[in-house]
């Protein structure tokens, strides 16, 4: 089921809202998603928002994507990466034959694909497929998913196997949970709930329909949302927990400025000055992320649906506005922080916990400091990395 069939994505997502606050505990504890909650989430169509309609997804809007993103990142941070991971990485089954994207992500009850950023594992081909073997790393959600994709370079007749480009062809291979071995490896301060372990495969068999190109695959379907490089459509989604995350911390600070009354100070914390003055440029970073995102994502979304085309130039501000949202998001996390005192080094404080989230996600690829100087080369004429773009 999917959201759109009883009411809308973003309508679900501030139903289910209290839940994952109530469940934020138990994620971090645990270092996954509750069970009762990945079934509701998965239930609500959450996971597969971007696949195809045509195979029985959502096939959700960009522009409203991120809305439902934001939302569930407000509630709790590692539920909401957990989701954008896994519904992102769904958008290979617009590139994939229907009926080997529908075994894999509609067939199976609640289907969930974990995945692997790096090619690090080795397919060596065989009679009707692949027998793939490697350790992988950065695998989120890989505890409630039903499938394990190894991201594999391609070996044949003992070398490696290149696309018509010259370049070394990869895959991604489609490994039933069971048959890949996880590695307890997520052990970090922060998006603790994303069980972003490592795992392995140890020579299993992959047919060949159970595989994608990793990065030349044919597009399939024709939706405005599959041609945005799938790098950015994480981006996306990534920037939009971060803004989430701002937003409830600026909440939980507000609540706390109202009632503590800091050591040596007459008053409350809301009545200082510098604080007042602190909380006016949280606001206003949150706010500008925001709006660069949103403004980004629907100028883009109207383009590609009107001419099912995205530019170069595009591709670079919606890199930049993604990037830019995010490191917003942390100075706000820091500032609310800061202004809180000794409060916000409590584990048992909701701030802590964003303040752990958010520089976990400032470390994130998508977050890097580097991207300022990608979209710089990019605007000032010079030669860049366009699968960076």
């Amino acid at each position: 089921m999917t959201p759109n069939e009883t009411q809308s994505p973003l309508d679900a997502a501030r139903k289910l809202a209290p839940m994952v606050r109530s469940c934020a505990d138990e994620t971090e504890a645990e270092r996954e998603l509750p069970r009762p909650l990945f079934e509701a989430l998965a239930d609500a169509g959450f996971f597969h928002l971007a696949v195809p309609r045509s195979l029985g997804g959502g096939e959700l809007d960009l522009p409203t994507y991120i809305q439902v993103i934001e939302e569930l990142g407000k509630a709790d941070a590692s539920t909401a990466w957990a989701i954008n991971q896994g519904a992102i990485f769904a958008t290979y089954a617009a590139r994939m034959p229907p009926a080997a994207a529908r075994a894999i992500w509609i067939d199976t009850p609640r289907a969930v694909v974990a995945n692997t950023p790096g090619a690090t594992a080795k397919a060596v081909v065989v009679p009707g497929g692949y027998r793939v073997t490697g350790r992988q790393g950065f695998s989120t959600g890989c505890r409630h998913a039903a499938w394990q994709a190894s991201h594999a370079q391609v070996f044949e007749n003992g070398q490696l196997r290149l696309l018509p480009d010259g370049q070394p062809e990869t895959r991604y291979l489609f490994v039933p949970i069971a048959e890949a071995e996880r590695l307890d490896t997520w052990q970090v301060r922060g998006m603790r709930g994303t069980g972003t372990h490592h795992f392995a495969v140890h020579d299993v068999f992959v047919p060949e329909a159970r595989t994608v190109l990793s990065t030349a695959a044919r597009l399939l379907e024709p939706g405005p949302l599959y041609q945005i490089p799938r790098t950015l459509a994480f981006a996306s989604g990534d920037a939009a927990v971060a803004l989430g995350v701002a937003r409830s911390a600026i909440d939980a600070f507000v609540e706390l400025a109202g009632a503590k009354t800091p050591r040596s100070v007459i008053g409350l914390l809301r009545d200082q000055p510098l604080v007042q003055s602190d909380i006016g440029h949280a606001e206003a970073y949150v706010r500008t992320g925001r709006a660069f995102l949103t403004e980004t994502v629907r100028d883009i979304w109207a383009h590609l649906s009107a001419t099912g085309t995205i530019s170069l130039d595009q591709r670079a501000t919606l890199r930049l506005a993604t990037t830019h949202a995010i490191r917003l998001a942390v100075q706000v996390v820091d500032i609310v922080y800061n202004a809180a005192g000794a409060t916000a080094v409590y584990e048992s404080h909701l701030i802590q916990r964003h303040f752990q989230d958010i520089h976990v996600i400032s470390q994130h690829i998508q977050s890097r400091l580097a991207n300022y100087e990608l979209v710089g080369r990019h605007w000032l004429g010079l030669s860049v990395d366009e699968t960076r773009l």
